[in-house]
């Protein structure tokens, strides 16, 4: 079996910055001429492959519910699984990517991987089946330029390890160590082995519950034994949509590859 996890909880608040509270949207949502130019159709859309497809929300849920139901065909509703995640204005992204792991967990014992995506993200098909049709664990990076107040960094150490820098209040990084290579994070991950994530999972409850999704995530690639296990896999478009401006790149975007 083969699942997809995609996390939208957040309250975008970036997105509906001086937007009135009535006009607030949850931005996978957003669409401004056709309701299935939204980044959550274009996700599922990409991720139709999986034999089930795990969304975690929080802000605006009933939206995404609604959304899902009147807008998504039925052959691809069976496969979606909505979890709620009740701490989404007070805990961060890595809460909801634990109960989307736990869901998967919890309710399938033949699962053979996850690929796990944050929900406002655009990536092109292209790179997108780069990942599915991995058979290893798979990191991604983009291309765009390093910036500290944006940019989460990936980077392998002298032997050989993967670890990811990023802060959360948005000012400088700090690396410690010598580095053999340094990547701008896609923020697009498969895990194969799924002892190891539900070690990876459990700890993150017990004792990282305020972190972010990286510490789910560097906890998973830190069990693995070898380098070789790892697919590292570039993402030609990538881009992360945090405000209506960036949806509107991505829209010029879906316009140009029809």
């Amino acid at each position: 079996m083969k699942i997809v996890i995609i996390t939208v909880a957040g309250i975008s608040s970036r997105f509906n910055k001086d937007v009135p509270e009535d006009d607030k949207i949850l931005k996978c949502l957003y669409w401004e001429e056709n309701p299935s130019d939204t980044l959550i159709y274009r996700m599922l859309e990409k991720s139709s492959y999986a034999d089930k497809i795990v969304i975690v929300g929080g802000y605006k849920y009933d939206d995404l519910v609604d959304y899902i139901n009147n807008n998504i065909s039925k052959d691809l509703q069976y496969k979606i699984l909505t979890v709620y995640n009740d701490h989404f204005s007070d805990l961060s992204s890595g809460y909801s990517l634990y109960l989307g792991i736990k869901e998967s967990l919890d309710n399938f014992t033949d699962i053979d991987e996850i690929l796990f995506v944050e929900g406002d993200l655009d990536i092109d098909s292209e790179s997108f089946k780069k990942v599915v049709k991995s058979n290893n664990n798979v990191l991604t990076f983009n291309y765009e330029p390093i910036y500290s107040n944006k940019a989460v960094v990936l980077y392998q150490n002298e032997n050989d390890e993967y670890h990811y820098l990023f802060n959360s209040d948005h000012g400088v990084l700090s690396l410690d160590e010598p580095f053999k290579a340094i990547f701008n994070s896609g923020q697009t991950w498969k895990f194969k082995d799924m002892n190891l994530l539900k070690i990876a999972n459990d700890n993150f409850y017990e004792n990282l519950i305020d972190d972010t999704n990286l510490g789910i995530i560097q906890k998973y690639f830190d069990l693995l034994e070898n380098a070789s296990e790892i697919d590292i896999i570039g993402l030609r478009h990538w881009v992360n949509c945090n405000t209506r401006e960036d949806y509107k790149l991505i829209k010029n975007y879906w316009r140009k590859v029809k």
